[in-house]
């Protein structure tokens, strides 16, 4: 029998050589921390500190602006310096809580542990939602919002993202690594809220160490399971993997819900963990920093609101100047103009590299192969899409189901005339779905 995919996807050079043998390493961070009030989709946080208060490790400083919405806390003590905007790494300017930091790390003390077994499951819910935490693999969608489906009754499968195809990353990969226990345990909180759900792990094979720690924890759970996934991007983006662990299919008009399935990244399993069975809010990440333009890459626990400087300087600073520094991986990432940003909950990591690969092509007319149509892991035509989005012809785009476009960058990344494929059909799709809401 075959390893678990989806059709289509590419295989590009992973770099996580360059960090994948390095331990986390726990980062300490500089004077002053920056804290963006809007870390995750919906209302930015409210701050509930002033100036010139002192606050704990581990503080609530902001809570969330609404249901959708979550609560940020400190990760250091020190002193309130300021509230102002501060730019973030996607080059927007966000209202921030700029803390002075102390050096003295005094933790506030964390709610009280109650045994999981002797929760109630609105109990679990809101010690999630209370931790802050999000989904940690990029898009920052509120946790709590995500474990409340209208039917939950419904859900038959809690899907484990572990497959960690973006390259250079590894983040995931040390986790479930050095602390699967937590992993585990994360996926048993989650479950408690399910009665009718199963736990994948769904993990790539390019992992077999992972693996193998994940079966042994899991040998005695009846409710979890192992799924070994074909190592190939985008084999963590959210449809491809329900499709590959399940056979479930769905588009852009469902959500994972609808299909019975619920879908969380390793990181995001570990913060359910340590909230919900330790007490413990969401306030570090583990983050990778790497690249051929970094002198030494590796894996660290990264205090939120650290800048992402310092985490560089910790990775052995650069080699040179970096023709392009990439926040993320560098297929669905995006290219940052400044260093001097801080580390968010949905920071996985920082890429520097000493050539700008993609600037160097100059693209050129479609020549009709169809590589982008066999990578394509929606099944749609990109080089159509392309055309209709330069022309900004909406409706051959949307009768083209432009929207089922999941922005992977696959069809760039084989495109022979280095059209910017993924960059015209994802502006595209963002003007398509706000005139659908309106």
């Amino acid at each position: 029998m075959g390893l678990l995919t989806f059709k289509g996807g590419i295989h590009p050079d992973d770099g996580k050589k360059l960090s994948k043998d390095k331990p986390i390493v726990e980062a300490k961070p500089g004077k002053e921390l920056v804290y963006p009030l809007s870390q995750h989709i919906g209302a930015p946080a409210n701050p509930i500190v002033e100036i010139g208060a002192r606050v704990l490790r581990g503080e609530k400083i902001a809570e969330a602006g609404g249901f959708v919405s979550a609560p940020i806390y400190s990760s250091v003590s020190g002193t309130v310096k300021a509230i102002a905007p501060h730019f973030t790494s996607t080059g927007a300017k966000v209202n921030s809580i700029i803390i002075e930091n102390d050096e003295q790390y005094e933790e506030a003390k964390w709610r009280e542990v109650i045994p999981l077994e002797q929760m109630k499951k609105e109990e679990i819910l809101n010690c999630i939602a209370e931790a802050g935490i999000v989904g940690m693999g990029g898009a920052g969608f509120p946790t709590r919002v995500k474990l409340s489906p209208k039917e939950p009754e419904k859900i038959e499968y809690i899907i484990a993202n572990c497959a960690e195809c973006e390259p250079y990353i590894t983040a995931d990969y040390r986790r479930m690594l050095e602390t699967p226990e937590k992993l585990v345990g994360g996926m048993k909180v989650v479950l408690q809220l399910f009665e009718n759900a199963k736990g994948i792990f769904g993990i790539e094979d390019n992992k077999p160490d992972c693996i193998e720690k994940l079966k042994e924890l899991t040998k005695d759970e009846p409710r979890m399971e192992v799924k070994v996934l074909q190592t190939k991007y985008p084999q963590g983006a959210e449809r491809q993997l329900i499709y590959a662990t399940t056979k479930r299919a769905i588009n852009s008009s469902m959500l994972p819900a609808d299909a019975g399935c619920i879908v969380d990244n390793v990181e995001t399993l570990i913060a359910i963990y340590e909230a919900v069975i330790s007490g413990k809010p969401l306030y570090e990440r583990v983050v990778t920093v790497s690249g051929d333009a970094v002198k030494e890459p590796g894996n660290f626990l990264a205090p939120c609101g650290m800048s992402q400087m310092e985490l560089i300087e910790m990775a052995g600073g650069f080699e040179g100047v970096p023709e392009k520094v990439i926040s993320g991986g560098p297929m669905m990432g995006f290219a940052m103009f400044s260093t001097e940003v801080p580390v968010t909950k949905t920071s996985s990591a920082i890429l520097g590299f000493s050539k700008d690969e993609v600037k160097k092509h100059e693209p050129s007319a479609c020549i009709n192969c169809g590589r982008c149509v066999d990578a394509c892991p929606s099944r749609i035509v990109p080089s159509r899409l392309a055309d209709f989005a330069e022309r900004h012809d909406e409706e051959s785009f949307l009768k083209w189901e432009g929207l089922e476009c999941v922005e992977c960058g696959s069809c760039s990344y084989v495109c022979p005339a280095k059209r910017h494929l993924k960059q015209a059909i994802g502006s595209m799709r963002k003007i398509a779905l706000a005139n659908k809401k309106k």
